[in-house]
């Protein structure tokens, strides 16, 4: 009888470790929460301008890297809501905290160590473990004055871990990714590996024209804008898109403000915004803007749904 073959001392290979998982990006206003959302992605996803209160709606944005998916949520500032829009914003920033892994706390380098009743009342309601990102380092000339204030936020809160980071140079924010990737949970990637967001292709054609306005136009004008893509056609997988939308305000004022005279401001709008949604299509892009008059769309339950702003799951 031949001898049995030798048992192998080896173990079989460990099947590679993958983690998946939510990210949600909150803070007050124009902290600079969807400019680190672009500089984690490597590329311009949300709009981003000077102005407070630029994001009105809920934004995720995919990164997938070796062994790891991060779908990071960019959400409206946190403040005390005003009007029906207000009020949406707040919720969408609040129902973002929900079901995540981790939660990411943006503030500025240049401000105190202080969590205001509104950011407080926020964290209260998280179950995730909360990271804080110390943006705008690169605007602080003594970079001694960041120990005392990283203690101080340790202080009033206890998070998992602090990063001073500039969202705009890029400093800081490898090692935030890292800290994010082990708060992460193993599991399967949630999104195809070449998927961006699950926003639809009409979605960021709308928010790209609204940054414009928000860019050319001032004081109360762009807050009284919405943006609603009409139609938006791909007639040739290698030809330019066609895309017709709609600007609305809620006055006869505000609409004479955004047309300008001669038509030379919306112009400027129409010829910025085709030229970032070039870039992110890769093909030429017919844009034809028309302004209209959607009288206080803000407070308007309908209008509301219609142009966009309706919490979903």
């Amino acid at each position: 009888m031949p001898d049995p073959p030798p048992r192998s001392t080896s173990l079989p290979d460990a099947a590679p470790v993958h983690r998946a998982g939510f990210v949600s990006l909150v803070g007050r206003p124009n902290v600079g929460k969807s400019t680190l959302l672009n500089r984690l992605l490597g590329q311009k996803l949300a709009i981003v301008s000077p102005k407070a209160q630029t994001t009105r709606n809920r934004i995720r944005g995919i990164r997938t890297v070796p062994g790891a998916q991060l779908v990071y949520v960019d959400t409206p500032g946190l403040h005390p809501p005003h009007g029906k829009l207000g009020r949406f914003m707040a919720a969408t920033a609040a129902q973002a905290l929900e079901a995540v892994d981790a939660v990411v706390l943006v503030t500025e380098a240049s401000a105190p160590a202080v969590l205001d009743p509104t950011v407080a009342a926020a964290l209260d309601t998280a179950r995730a473990p909360v990271v804080l990102a110390l943006n705008k380092i690169d605007l602080v000339r003594d970079r001694t004055r960041l120990l005392p204030l990283l203690d101080g936020y340790r202080r009033v809160y206890a998070f998992r871990e602090l990063v001073p980071l500039s969202a705009t140079q890029g400093t800081g924010v490898d090692r935030l990714e890292a800290v994010l990737l082990g708060l992460l949970p193993l599991g399967p990637a949630l999104y195809p590996a070449d998927t961006l967001t699950d926003q639809p292709e009409t979605f960021f054609v709308a928010e790209t024209i609204r940054e414009k306005l928000f860019l050319v136009t001032r004081h109360e004008v762009p807050y009284a804008s919405a943006v609603r893509v009409d139609q938006l056609v791909d007639r040739d997988a290698q030809g330019p898109i066609y895309v017709r939308a709609g600007i609305f305000v809620e006055r006869e004022s505000q609409k004479a403000i955004v047309i300008g005279a001669g038509g030379r401001t919306l112009k400027r709008i129409g010829q910025a915004a085709r030229r970032d949604l070039e870039t992110f299509f890769g093909v030429q892009v017919y844009l034809e803007l028309q302004v209209r008059i959607r009288r206080d769309w803000r407070q308007d339950d309908r209008a509301l749904r219609e142009l966009g702003y309706q919490l979903t799951s």
